[in-house]
Formats: C-alpha cells, sequence, structure tokens
C-alpha cells in the first residue's frame, strides 16, 4: 500500500485514494475514445455523477474535520503549516476543474478535444494532489492526529454518504486490490459485509455505470 509507517491506521486514505484513481483512469479513457462522442457518453453516465459525488464526500470532510483539527498543531512548525495549506488550496481548485468539464460535456460546439484537454488538466491536477496528500500530509495527520479524529472523519464521510452505502461501498471497491478490500470489509459489522458480497456488489457489477443513466443513483 505504502513504503511509509504510521502510527494510525491510514488505510482508507489510501483505499478512497486509489478509487479516485481508477475512475480517473476510466473518464481519460473515455475522452481519448474515438468511435463515440466522449461528451454525450460521459453526459449521459452515473459514473461521471459518483465520482463528482464521492469525491466532494471525501474533500468536504477533509476541508471540515481533518485539516481543521490539524492546523493549530502546525501553528510553530511552518513547513508543516505549509503543506496544510496547501491542502487546502488544492481542494479550491478541484471544484473548478469539475465544472470545466460540466461546461464541456454541455457545450457541443467546441468538440470532444476541447474536453480532453480539460480532462487532461483534471487528471494531473486531481493525481497530483491525491500523491502530495499521500507523500506529505498525510505524515503530519499522522504525528498530530489521534484514533479519535480519525474515527470521527471516517464518521463524517458516512453522514455525507447518508443512505447511499449499497452504493457507495461497491464504488469504492470494484477493481480494488485483495489487500484493500480486505481491509475495509474487516472493519464493517458482519450484516454489512454479508450485505455487500450477497447484494450490493452483484448488483453494482450489473449496473454499467458508465453507460446512459438507467434512473437515480440513490440507493
Amino acid at each position: 500500500m505504502t513504503g511509509k509507517s504510521f502510527k494510525n491506521d491510514m488505510s482508507m486514505m489510501f483505499i478512497f485514494h486509489d478509487a479516485l484513481r481508477r475512475q480517473l483512469e476510466q473518464i481519460a479513457r473515455i475522452t481519448a475514445e474515438a468511435t463515440d462522442d466522449p461528451r454525450v457518453i460521459l453526459q449521459a453516465s452515473v459514473g461521471w455523477e459518483l465520482f463528482k459525488r464521492y469525491l466532494h464526500v471525501h474533500h468536504g470532510a477533509e476541508d471540515d474535520v481533518l485539516w481543521p483539527a490539524i492546523r493549530p498543531a502546525t501553528q510553530n512548525l511552518p513547513n508543516q503549516l505549509a503543506v496544510i495549506e496547501a491542502m487546502e488550496a488544492e481542494h479550491a481548485i478541484v471544484d473548478p476543474g469539475l465544472n470545466a468539464v460540466d461546461a464541456a460535456l454541455a457545450d457541443r460546439e467546441g468538440g470532444p478535444e476541447r474536453l480532453a484537454m480539460i480532462v487532461e488538466r483534471l487528471v494531473g491536477g486531481l493525481g497530483g494532489h491525491l500523491t502530495h496528500e499521500e507523500d506529505e500530509a498525510l505524515a503530519i495527520v499522522d504525528e498530530h492526529c489521534t484514533p479519535e479524529l480519525l474515527q470521527r472523519f471516517g464518521a463524517e464521510h458516512q453522514v455525507r454518504i447518508g443512505p447511499g452505502t449499497p452504493e457507495y461501498l461497491p464504488w469504492l471497491l470494484q477493481g480494488a486490490s485483495d489487500e484493500h478490500i480486505a481491509i475495509a470489509l474487516g472493519v464493517l459489522p458482519e450484516p454489512v459485509r454479508a450485505a455487500y458480497h450477497a447484494e450490493w456488489k452483484p448488483a453494482y457489477a450489473a449496473r454499467d455505470i458508465w453507460g446512459p443513466k438507467n434512473g437515480s443513483t440513490a440507493a
């Protein structure tokens, strides 16, 4: 998962980041496809909406719970404070990037080349942010946080996901390694694990989230 050693369990951070990376790869593949108009495919898909939704869940929980709790401990540590401020600044440019993709999807005059260029910037910017967070910010979080803070951070994700766990969990774990799947499921109650295997995962796998929308994305 990572060559770094943490005193706190940072597994879910890496699991979520890897899910975002898989979705970014899929979005990039669609926009590079020459046989169909990627604007039509992305705009009509559930996958793009899920990507935006869960990205906002994660970044919102960091902005409202994690960074405000860590920032006071770094006030007299300028190098660490600069990293936390960079995390907040990098988050601030994500929404304009998503909005730019949405604008390109709605623009039937700009051509798919414009969309591909904007998606390339999103992939590079968000991918760079995830790597920056893993390489520098998580060590700072690990140094100053408590297990209770991480639990509150995780709980905030659940609050923001709401009743959508049957959709979120398969989204998070589709394409994940066996190690990541075992870690993510291992912290959940047995009834949730059973529902994931028996119902949620098969239902999600049967959907084509990158095809035309077929009803509500709410679980």
